[in-house]
């Protein structure tokens, strides 16, 4: 974007201190470093100023203030994101952790949250009525970034994906405009936000549709890995009724007290699977898994559906990562992902399978921004570790793994992205997706001032297509 003279560092912070009812974090304040900490301990940005926005009167101040000192600026929900799109150097970060409310209506079958909540706070609130939305699959991630990006998660194949159950929402654009925005008002701005990543302005507030889900059968499967042991388990995940979901990971075994140690460093599948339909049916479908081999942790039990979320691990200092689509799994696939994993030194690395289909792959694919409804599962390849000198090492193995699991044509999907080189972008958003959405952030950015991204590039009002 055009960059106007910069004051200094001083001067920004004076006029944001001038302007907003939150709190505004500088370099010298003694929370600085922890107002910068996100999920992936690793990723080192300085912002020039973290603002924890009160509401959305504070997000439009500081929109404009970016806006006219002509620095970079970033939006930070949950502060997942593997890539560290929700930091900037140099600039000035909204932070709506502060914006947290939650509203549910019963009745309506439908909530309002703003956009700083986490998914684990908002299952828990909608748990209450016995209701749910779904999210992904881990309880502190943002509901904004998981939205924006799609929301593949525990109820995706049951109620579709989180976009499909998003109804409306009020953002704040480049220009600093509050706008309400749904199928009927400013459908062009819906659309894109629906998959199209945080590239059109700052979501305060969210309205989801709500689905009656209190109980699920929930199951924690880690077996020995063999090629024969993957296949089956990805197509009993293919082959189950619309009412499972889950993560199907192949890994070497890491020294987690619930696995016996003669298995540390081994290949396992480890498998969480959630399970919405009536009990009798997952207990039957659960039944399949068991019955691949015996496990050497088989937890099946019947849960409220928030207890899915409440569990959190430690955080990882770096990784690295790429997601790929593919439709199915064979043996010769699965003998290279095992190959693969003896070729890492990661302390952590894996393979792990997102099964689609069911209510999702029942929506349009143009009806939102998000392009892959028609592929069988999301496969991500990722490997975490703490030297930072080792950083080009496993992204070498990664894109290793991610050849592997490949199939048809290229794509990725958002939330799982660290890097917005031009390739991915044009794998996440392909063909007359990516058009698309250029022309509407031509139309609510043309200044590309929401950039911290998986970046679309604004295609100027009236400008032809490439």
């Amino acid at each position: 974007m055009p960059q106007r003279p910069y004051r200094n560092d001083a001067a920004l912070l004076r006029h944001l201190y001038s302007l907003v009812r939150g709190q505004v974090i500088g370099g010298s304040d003694p929370e600085y470093d922890l107002a910068r900490a996100v999920y992936f301990s690793g990723i080192d940005r300085r912002p020039t100023a973290i603002v924890r926005v009160a509401d959305a009167v504070d997000v439009a101040a500081v929109v404009a203030a970016a806006r006219d000192y002509g620095v970079p600026l970033a939006v930070r929900g949950g502060g997942h994101s593997p890539g560290g799109f929700g930091l900037v150097d140099d600039g000035v970060v909204i932070d709506l952790a502060g914006m947290r409310s939650i509203t549910i209506d019963p009745r309506d079958r439908s909530a309002w949250a703003e956009g700083g909540a986490t998914t684990g706070e908002y299952t828990a609130a909608a748990g209450e009525f016995g209701l749910a939305t779904g999210f992904g699959d881990a309880g502190t991630v943002g509901i904004g970034g998981i939205t924006l990006s799609g929301g593949v998660g525990f109820l995706h194949r049951a109620y579709g994906m989180t976009i499909d159950n998003l109804l409306a929402a009020e953002v704040v654009t480049a220009s600093g405009e509050r706008l309400y925005t749904d199928a009927e008002s400013h459908p062009d701005l819906f659309w894109a936000l629906r998959g199209g990543g945080g590239n059109f302005g700052v979501v305060t507030r969210f309205r989801f549709r709500l689905h009656e889900v209190a109980q699920v059968t929930a199951a924690t499967l880690i077996v020995p890995a063999t090629p024969e042991r993957i296949v089956a388990f990805l197509t009993a995940a293919q082959e189950a009724s619309d009412g499972l979901s889950g993560v199907i990971g192949v890994a070497t075994a890491p020294p987690m007290p619930m696995i016996p140690a003669e298995y540390h460093g081994r290949p396992i599948i480890m498998a969480h699977l959630v399970h919405c339909g009536p009990q009798n049916v997952a207990e039957r479908e659960l039944e399949w898994f068991r019955q691949i081999a015996s496990p050497i942790v088989g937890q099946v039990e019947r849960i409220p559906y928030p207890k899915v979320f409440e569990e959190e691990g430690p955080h990882p200092v770096r990784i690295a990562v790429r997601p790929t689509y593919l439709d199915q799994i064979d043996h010769g696939i699965a003998e290279a992902i095992l190959d693969q994993l003896h070729r890492s030194t990661a302390p952590m690395r894996a393979a792990q399978f997102r099964v689609l289909g069911g209510a999702m792959a029942r929506v349009p694919r143009n009806a939102t921004a998000f392009a892959h409804r028609d592929r069988g599962i999301i496969g991500i390849a990722a490997a975490m570790y703490e030297n930072p000198d080792e950083g080009p090492e496993h992204q070498g193995w990664v894109d290793g793994m991610a050849d592997i699991l490949q199939q048809g044509e290229a794509g990725a999907y958002t939330a799982f992205l660290t890097s917005a080189e031009d390739r991915f972008i044009r794998e996440a958003f392909p063909g007359a997706t990516g058009e698309r959405l250029s022309a509407v952030k031509g139309r609510y950015d043309a200044m590309n001032l929401f950039g911290s991204n998986v970046n679309v590039v604004p295609r100027p009002v009236g400008a032809p297509a490439a």
